[in-house]
């Protein structure tokens, strides 16, 4: 590029992205004259699921700013909670986020995930198509245009995975009231109903029972529910909400 020259300053928070040498402080940057702040944002290395405002010399501007020689551009991180406007807030994941999705539907929280891997652009269009917010680690995903709205899972932790969406995004959380399996309703079931889908021990263990609405799953307070009482309770303690409680294995 052979244009003007704008100096770039990157929040802390998302310097991370940014190729190494221009990590600290403001950046130089010779842009062509045409391109726009948020393609010049990305060439940086920074998805714009993650840019907050956009400041040049201290005033808000669009991505669609074309930056004009000795402008100082601030890329801020995105504030939290962050509101996605125009839909009922609705995740989807990526096939590397299986935990993290199980772990959100176990809060109630609506979260579709493709356990195969359906390629870029599907996912792009699925997100599109049902208005999810499309929650990944892959920094080309999120850079897709046709997205409905994207956020980039900084932690390969499941731990942290949970922790960094629920404090971005805040959403209503309603534990064991979704299925871990497929997404779908859980009902409360009586055992007579449920009993076909029981081994002799779990009849005879067990009396309370929810069944999934959608895919039939049954489930029961059985030998792993205290590790998921624990996710549970963690969350509402940090991030509050709301529900009702069915018995999940």
């Amino acid at each position: 590029m052979n244009g003007p020259e704008i100096t770039f300053e990157v929040a802390p928070e998302l310097r991370l992205f940014v190729t190494h040498g221009r990590r600290q402080g403001r950046t130089k940057v010779i842009t062509d004259g045409s391109s726009t702040l948020g393609h010049l944002v990305e060439s940086l290395g920074v998805p714009l699921t993650e840019a907050g405002h956009l400041l040049v010399d201290g005033l808000a501007v669009p991505a669609s700013h074309v930056p004009g020689a000795g402008e100082h551009v601030e890329v801020c991180a995105v504030r939290r909670p962050q509101r996605v406007p125009g839909a009922p807030l609705r995740f989807l994941l990526d096939v590397h986020l299986g935990t993290l999705a199980r772990r959100l539907r176990l809060l109630g929280v609506d979260a579709a995930y493709e356990s195969e891997d359906i390629g870029d652009p599907a996912l792009a269009a699925l997100s599109a198509r049902q208005k999810r917010v499309l929650l990944s680690r892959d920094r080309g995903l999120l850079r897709r245009r046709e997205i409905w709205a994207g956020a980039y899972v900084y932690s390969d932790q499941p731990d942290e995975q949970l922790r960094d969406t629920l404090g971005r995004f805040a959403p209503a959380l309603a534990p064991w009231t979704r299925c871990t399996a497929c997404n779908g309703a859980l009902a409360e079931a009586d055992k007579e109903s449920v009993s076909g889908r029981l081994e002799q021990g779990t009849q005879a263990g067990y009396d309370v029972f929810a069944q999934c609405a959608d895919c039939g799953r049954v489930y029961w307070r059985g030998a792993h529910h205290a590790r998921l009482e624990a996710i549970v309770a963690e969350a509402l303690r940090e991030f509050g909400g709301g529900g009702g409680r069915a018995p999940a294995t």
